[in-house]
């Protein structure tokens, strides 16, 4: 079991409090110390773009959008319900925007 942050500290405080004045453990309890303090060194992240999560109404919108039809705001709203102003700002913020002109008819 690690020991704790306050049993180390009480035990660096009892090794430089002995009234003995015998500071020769006072090493090895900051060493104890210092194992605690150390945060640990965090995982590297991976580099490149990272895997979309499934299932979010950002992957919805998205496969409405790949339809050969397209998708209007009204059904952006009505699969991910969404005000209408938040469907449009997701439109112009994303980085997913191609634009065309459909011929009409």
């Amino acid at each position: 079991m690690r020991p704790s942050l306050r049993h180390a500290a009480q035990r660096v405080l009892a090794v430089w409090d002995d009234e003995a004045g015998e500071h020769a453990a006072l090493p090895d309890a900051i060493a104890a110390l210092r194992v605690i303090l150390v945060k640990p060194t965090a995982a590297p992240r991976p580099t490149g773009p990272r895997k979309p999560r499934e299932s979010t109404k950002q992957q919805q919108v998205l496969a409405l959008l790949r339809r050969p039809e397209g998708a209007t705001v009204a059904q952006i709203t009505s699969a991910t319900s969404w005000q209408a102003h938040t469907v449009r700002g997701f439109l112009a913020g994303s980085s997913y925007t191609v634009y065309r002109i459909a011929e009409a008819g």
